[in-house]
């Protein structure tokens, strides 16, 4: 497993993970936002005004109504990147990541808003009477360019798994593992076959759930969340001065938070910003090209509203839970996960000036010499122990296990990893859902806070693998052709079964590497059909007034 999350670390360091992807994707929100004069602030109370319905027409064409796509569309990102990934991303980057997930949600409204439009635009009626449509349909409808729409429709089905199943169902499992203590297995297969019942009756069974489920699980989340905020009440201008304090310096080090570098922070905000409101990555467009309406930019304008919905509201209500608290930086008692373990060669304390600069530097350009060797360890004390790096910190009060009883014996260490059937415990930061987790547990319903989490990452994620089966099964569909669906769905209910007992970081890797790969494609398919973007606004605002006279535009 560690060899793999190795490879797929190297390949993603070329793309989801280079210095130029966040760039790309601010700088293409950006690049839209000035060129289409901030559509996402002028057109917001207009694009209210459709979705309520205000201009629908009884005998327009497609699947679903505007709110149905709309809330198919959130189900798809309103998941564990609401809940676990800005826990990672603060984790990771510090408070000064989670500004940058909000610029990327603030452009990114304008990116969704121009690849929703383009691809109901250029949808298709299928041979089964439905409608298919996505960013792989314009580039070959418009930009004649089949082979990047196949790149795009393959890098769909890969993001169906790492994006839509994997972690989700990965997230919940562990999630009710540390709250109920209910099995891995038994989440995987109670929650494979709820699944198979859901998408087995494609996006008009899909919508129906999720119009019901979507405002369901977002109202049980408020709920705890302000509950936290309002107990901390006295910390909350204190987090948000530290979100924007900190922006172009990076982030401090700070309790066992070791400190993140501005490349850093910029990184993982914009990386977990996309994987929160999915901005840019193309997925969205699929299940807005269901909806009913011959006018595409009116589709795209109630697109505006999922990444104002997704991030700026709902990542930043988790933000400041785990920043209110305070639990983001405090070490806490936790099994540890092997792949987040590093035993360096030497001994470092982090409240000395220059050891912690050694550290910080580890995790950018500098590493730290890795332990090999064999360790004593004597009723689960490791004797003469060096620095124990886990989640990004100097992990306290190690103890080694194997099974349920303390070791005794030879600890073999291998460039820094444990080898053997043996695990360590104690106190370290944690992160994802765990750190939400614990963070839900400092407000007025105290322990009770978990179970809000825990009910709340069951509904986001479980509601986000809904989706992205059917945006999986539109790629496919492009593919190979509507017979290859059921082979798709089948191996899509396995694999999420089977997640439920991965390890987190191997699945969180392989999910910043699939977004990646959808990202890309769509983003210079955007920007190439920037003119035909601009051109769609205009006849649909010259339309528009012939058909609604009395109507003021926002134009």
């Amino acid at each position: 497993m560690q060899q793999l999350n190795d490879a797929m670390l190297w390949l993603d360091s070329f793309i989801g993970s280079a210095a130029w992807f966040p760039y790309a994707l601010l700088g293409t929100g950006l690049f839209f936002t000035i060129y289409l004069k901030f559509p996402q602030v002028r057109y917001f109370g207009f694009a209210i005004k459709i979705l309520k319905g205000k201009y629908d027409k009884a005998d327009a064409e497609g699947d679903t109504s505007h709110f149905q796509a709309l809330a198919t569309a959130l189900s798809g990102t309103v998941g564990t990147g609401n809940i676990a990934g800005v826990a990672l991303a603060i984790h990771l980057g510090g408070p000064a990541a989670l500004f940058w997930m909000i610029m990327t949600a603030a452009v990114g409204m304008c990116t969704k808003f121009v690849e929703v439009t383009l691809s109901h635009k250029y949808r298709e009626k299928t041979a089964d009477g439905t409608m298919a449509g996505g960013p792989m349909y314009y580039m070959k409808n418009k930009m004649n360019l089949g082979w990047l729409a196949a790149i795009f429709a393959a890098a769909t089905v890969f993001s169906s798994f790492g994006t839509g199943s994997l972690p989700q169902v990965n997230t919940i499992a562990s999630s009710l593992k540390a709250t109920f203590d209910i099995s891995e297995y038994i989440t995987g297969g109670v929650l494979a076959v709820l699944l198979g019942l859901v998408i087995i009756g494609g996006i008009k069974r899909i919508a129906a759930v999720t119009e019901k489920l979507v405002p369901s699980m977002a109202v049980i989340y408020f709920i705890g969340a302000f509950a936290v905020i309002f107990y901390n009440i006295e910390n909350v201008i204190p987090s948000f001065i530290s979100i924007f304090s900190q922006v172009f310096s990076g982030s401090a080090a700070s309790g066992g938070f070791l400190g993140a570098t501005l490349k850093f922070a910029l990184e993982k905000g914009v990386g977990r910003g996309l994987f929160s409101n999915e901005a840019g990555q193309g997925s969205a467009p699929i299940a807005h090209a269901a909806a009913k309406g011959d006018e595409p930019v009116s589709e795209g304008l109630v697109a505006i509203l999922e990444p104002f919905i997704d991030t700026i509201v709902i990542c930043t209500i988790t933000g400041l839970v785990l920043l209110s608290s305070g639990v983001w930086n405090e070490k806490i008692q936790n099994d540890f996960q092997i792949t987040d373990i590093t035993i360096l060669a030497d001994q470092y304390n982090e409240s000395d000036s220059d050891d912690l600069a050694k550290l910080k530097g580890h995790f950018g350009d500098t590493p730290l010499a890795s332990y090999s060797g064999d360790l004593t360890v004597n009723n689960g004390i490791i004797e003469n122990s060096p620095s124990i790096l886990h989640a990004r910190s100097i992990a306290e009060e190690v103890k080694v296990y194997q099974g349920s009883e303390v070791y005794t014996g030879t600890l073999t260490v291998v460039n820094g990893k444990p080898k053997g059937n043996i695990e360590l415990k104690g106190k370290s930061l944690v992160h994802s859902a765990p750190l939400t987790i614990e963070a839900f547990k400092r407000g007025f319903l105290g322990d009770w806070g978990q179970y809000i989490v825990s009910i709340g990452i069951l509904l986001f994620a479980f509601s986000t693998a809904i989706s992205w089966s059917y945006y999986g099964d539109r790629a496919m569909t492009f593919l190979f052709g509507a017979g290859s669906v059921i082979y798709f769905r089948i191996v899509y209910i396995i694999a999420f079964f089977l997640a439920a007992i991965v390890d987190t970081t191997i699945v969180w890797t392989f999910s910043a590497l699939t977004i990646a790969l959808m990202t890309i494609p769509n983003l210079v398919g955007i920007l190439v059909l920037h003119k035909d973007m601009k051109n769609t606004i205009s006849d649909f605002w010259i339309k528009f007034k012939q058909e609604w006279p009395d109507e003021k535009t926002p134009e």
